[in-house]
């Protein structure tokens, strides 16, 4: 089911009753919560941190920090943002302590036009192409690709999840994306 959760295309988003109900301690609340959230956060962190024990384990943190601390979120803004920011916390502090992972600088999927055999294939190709030149990527550059590209988050949304100004944000995305270009040229994909 955790291999499924992360490969889902749909990624249903809750909807303000739903998080009001979670603010007021309803307990069928967080279930609910946690079943639309699942399968995003869950790609989010296994992407982050290429390891599916460990997303687990961060997935788990993250809403046990929700339950803890949902006193604490100000309903003004996205809880979309709110709980991704919970999570790339959670995130970056197990990728600091890893030994050997770097999250600064060392040194996506292409439509189809027609749903035939041949497109599908190619497609998946493509995708498998991409997600193994973005798992080499270091973890700042996945995790802003990740969150722009397959998340579909905003820039500024992004910058307000990794608590880092814009122009940082922009710069990763930018990096990250030369990076794999770097990548692909070198073996001759692109």
């Amino acid at each position: 089911m955790i291999y499924q959760a992360a490969i889902d295309e749909s990624f249903p988003v809750a909807e303000p009753t739903q998080v009001a109900r979670l603010r007021s301690g309803d307990p069928a609340a967080l279930a609910e919560a946690v079943g639309h959230y699942q399968h995003r956060l869950y790609r989010y962190l296994l992407r982050l941190v290429r390891d599916a024990a460990s997303a687990d384990d961060l997935f788990q943190q993250t809403w046990l920090h929700v339950v803890r601390q949902i006193h604490r979120y100000d309903a003004a803004r996205s809880f979309d943002t709110w709980l991704f920011a919970i999570a790339h916390n959670a995130a970056m502090d197990l990728l600091r302590r890893r030994p050997g992972e770097s999250l600064e600088d060392r040194e996506f999927a292409i439509p189809s036009r027609a749903p035939d055999a041949l497109s599908t294939v190619l497609a998946g190709e493509r995708a498998a192409i991409l997600a193994a030149a973005l798992a080499e990527l270091p973890a700042l550059y996945r995790e802003a690709l990740t969150l722009r590209f397959e998340e579909g988050m905003k820039l500024e949304e992004i910058a307000e999840v990794t608590q880092v100004p814009l122009s940082t944000v922009k710069s990763r995305v930018r990096r990250g994306l030369e990076a794999m270009k770097q990548k692909l040229c070198k073996e001759d994909i692109l």
